[in-house]
């Protein structure tokens, strides 16, 4: 391949939506107005664009959307202005989805890539696992109407409960599918150390869905 076709087989796709995915791994977010993107996502932009969050001692952009009852939150930044921002996160596979006005889904906070601003968001912690190896989970509640990104560590399953799932490698579900949390002491593994997978979700609602992807994504709340 010469350096001219090169340069043509990997430009940015004229049009589409506000949130559109240039591959698998990179997401092509036309903003007009405002949109909030993890934070340290960015990897190029064009047009007048400004960050705001709070300054890390290392020069990065960082901020928190954060429960107005707790401390936790998820690192997030606010991007204002009109130009194209490219985001991305360790290249995990990126998912767009489209919520309706009062729809809404709950996302662990690692895998929140970016969301727009017409979508409201709390933030909830499931206290219940705080004092397991899973740590707390916190999670990102998000409802429609507009476009939102989140992240996964390969391709996902989305399962349709009763299920139990490993909470580091629960990735979101369907905002009427509250889980509880589950013990099962029998899994050990060979030397009879406890094993991560003793601590899980329980989601029971049939109607509702729970994402998982194949991988155990440790809790940088731990």
């Amino acid at each position: 391949m010469d350096v001219d076709q090169f340069i043509s087989d990997n430009r940015p796709d004229e049009g589409g939506d506000t949130f559109q995915l240039e591959n698998s791994k990179l997401l092509d977010i036309a903003v007009d107005g405002s949109v909030t993107a993890k934070a340290g996502s960015m990897v190029a932009y064009e047009g007048d664009l400004s960050f705001t969050g709070s300054s890390n001692a290392e020069g990065g952009i960082t901020g928190f959307i954060k429960s107005k009852a707790t401390s936790e939150g998820t690192p997030v930044m606010e991007v204002e202005g009109t130009g194209h921002l490219y985001v991305a996160d360790q290249a995990k596979d990126i998912q767009v989805l489209d919520l309706d006005a009062g729809e809404s889904i709950s996302i662990n906070g690692n895998d929140v890539l970016a969301f727009e601003s017409s979508v409201d968001y709390s933030i909830s912690t499931i206290g219940s696992l705080s004092a397991s190896s899973a740590g707390g989970l916190t999670n990102v509640f998000l409802e429609g109407p507009g476009s939102i990104a989140i992240t996964t560590h390969g391709t996902p399953l989305v399962l349709t409960p009763p299920v139990k799932t490993d909470p580091q490698a629960t990735v979101a579900w369907s905002a009427n599918n509250s889980p509880s949390s589950s013990v099962n002491r029998n899994l050990t593994d060979m030397i009879g150390q406890s094993s991560g997978e003793r601590y899980q979700l329980e989601f029971t609602n049939p109607d509702g869905f729970v994402v998982v992807q194949p991988f155990e994504e440790a809790n940088p709340q731990q």
